[in-house]
């Protein structure tokens, strides 16, 4: 009698024809799939964000959660450690040798502000305090500075200061000249919200400093102009 689990073209035949059962998968074999299928559900929340794995956390089994926990810890860990690699807290010199090393190739994730000034220009020197205070209150960001015409030669004096702002290599914003800045009547919040639009800085404040001082000027022209009844009186006058 011939043997169903024999593997002869005969008897593959006659499982497609459904007359053979399937055949048999030996244990080793059993175990062997379910490690290897063990090991794509690790590989499918390894490739996974931390956003992601809460996102799908219901799709995996209970025999997984161990294992995804630990993973979640790791990465958390992981983001955390480039968390302290990433502060910078203070405004640093640069030269136009360093400036594709730290400014184009500053890394993933990295927002850059970068200051080009001279010396003796007094809204320079303020932007500079100012870029400093900023550095302090938003470590993650990376502020530098850098004396125009060593970092790019010939550049005019008339457009200074020039903020550039990069994320990734990219330049996503450019403030060039003083009347961009309002002169030497900036103040370092103002500067703050102008980053923050960019989105070189994450900031609590609720609205643009500068509003509010326009708001309060344009309130007190109103209050000084005569009213239409006060002019109407004058003309009687005469």
């Amino acid at each position: 009698m011939q043997d169903p689990n024999e593997d002869t073209e005969w008897n593959d035949i006659l499982r497609r024809k459904g007359i053979l059962p399937p055949k048999e998968v030996p244990k080793e074999d059993e175990e062997e799939e379910l490690a290897l299928q063990q090991q794509s559900v690790v590989k499918t929340y390894e490739s996974m964000t931390l956003e992601e794995l809460e996102e799908n956390e219901d799709e995996f089994g209970e025999e997984d959660e161990a294992a995804i926990e630990m993973y979640r810890q790791k990465r958390i860990a992981e983001w955390k450690a480039s968390q302290i690699k990433n502060v910078f807290k203070e405004v640093n010199e640069i030269s136009g040798q360093d400036y594709v090393k730290e400014v184009n190739q500053a890394g993933d994730g990295i927002w850059v502000v970068l200051h080009l000034y001279k010396q003796g220009i007094p809204l320079c020197t303020l932007i500079n305090q100012h870029l400093s205070t900023l550095a302090r209150k938003f470590p993650q960001t990376k502020f530098l500075k850098s004396i125009s015409t060593t970092c790019i030669p010939n550049y005019p004096d008339r457009n200074l200061p020039t903020i550039f702002v990069y994320f990734e290599g990219e330049m996503k914003a450019q403030f060039i000249g003083p009347l961009v800045f309002g002169g030497m009547n900036l103040k370092a919040d103002e500067l703050e919200w102008r980053l923050s639009e960019a989105g070189a800085v994450k900031t609590d404040l609720e609205e643009n400093p500068k509003k509010q001082i326009e708001d309060k000027l344009m309130s007190s022209i109103r209050c000084s102009l005569p009213t239409r009844k006060d002019s109407d009186s004058e003309d009687e006058d005469y």
